[in-house]
């Protein structure tokens, strides 16, 4: 998912609607028709769509400045304009749009297809013939059509799956979002691999599971230390969240303690969500003994022990991942 972007700023203004026309009906045999222009047309809209497809938002760093069409002015004859055509502005699934000024939340854009209309176009104006009286047999005068909408938004994507991993760098929630789903993240055998969060699908029968790795979170990450506040956000909308923990690292008794404590400061809400540790590596030497020692220090924990490499465990592991996510 290279050119991921998760958050920006754009512009956005729907279309003036086109003025009402002023003119009189003039033919051969009638020199003196009465007024007969036509309505302007209504100035577009501007609408948010989900497209389910789009994992990011970096198509709208390209383009920050969306302008609906204005409507067309009304003609003689009594024809009406044409209206503006909308600005449709298409986000991924999980879009919240908001205020650029009070950071307000303006629309949560979740499901699939789903819209959202921030601007409406003006309304075009009135022809003359709608001055027509008893009084008046010709009215020079025609309604002006209504100016567009302007505002400054601030775009912010919270993906959404229904698992996330959390783990400290190279705990290993890449190789398993590989082993279990379609996606393809990068793996290697250094911290920080995963440098942008990646989504997964684990299918079970007629049943999807969303999985959500994204990248090591580090101590201080609740305060902003790293990317910390941008990747723990990728996580609030989950069901639940796996805590996994390198069994071959030196910090395998501290590892969820400093998980646990980053994600309580950053959200109770995140905090109280249902959860396992799942401890990984155990074809590594030492590890089954590791897995034990976290056992005993966690005793109201679930936990699971995990290799990847030897699919040992896996089988438990998405058992526990369907409890997980109804």
């Amino acid at each position: 998912m290279q050119g991921f972007a998760d958050e920006t700023y754009i512009e956005v203004s729907s279309g003036r609607g086109g003025d009402g026309h002023i003119s009189f009906r003039r033919e051969k045999y009638v020199p003196k028709g009465g007024p007969d222009g036509g309505d302007g047309g209504k100035g577009g809209d501007v609408v948010f769509v989900v497209k389910e497809n789009l994992k990011t938002l970096v198509h709208l760093r390209k383009k920050r400045i969306f302008k609906a069409e204005n409507g067309e002015n009304g003609k003689k004859a009594r024809k009406h304009g044409k209206n503006g055509l909308d600005a449709v502005i298409e986000v991924p699934p999980g879009t919240l749009i908001k205020d650029s000024e009070t950071d307000k939340i303006l629309a949560d854009m979740v499901n699939t297809g789903q819209s959202y209309k921030i601007a409406s176009g003006g309304s075009g104006g009135n022809g003359n013939w709608h001055y027509k009286s008893s009084i008046k047999q010709t009215p020079r005068y025609a309604q002006p059509g209504k100016p567009g909408q302007e505002f400054r938004l601030h775009i912010e994507l919270n993906i959404i799956a229904d698992i996330g991993f959390v783990g400290l760098p190279n705990a290993g929630k890449s190789s398993l979002l590989r082993r279990l789903t379609n996606a393809n993240p990068e793996v290697a055998a250094y911290a920080f691999t995963t440098k942008i969060p990646n989504l997964g699908v684990l299918r079970l029968g007629d049943t999807d599971i969303v999985l959500a790795d994204i990248p090591g979170i580090i101590e201080g990450a609740s305060e902003g230390a790293g990317m910390g506040i941008k990747f723990l956000k990728h996580i609030s909308r989950t069901r639940a969240l796996i805590f996994m923990v390198d069994l071959s690292d030196e910090k395998y008794l501290e590892a969820f303690d400093i998980l646990l404590n980053e994600v309580k400061n950053f959200s109770e809400d995140l905090f109280m969500k249902k959860r396992i540790i799942l401890g990984t590596k155990t074809d590594l030497e030492g590890t089954k003994e590791h897995l034990k020692e976290l056992e005993a220090k966690y005793p109201g924990e679930k936990i699971i022990g995990i290799s990847t490499f030897a699919e040992d465990g896996l089988k438990d592991l998405i058992r526990e991942m369907t409890v997980l996510s109804a």
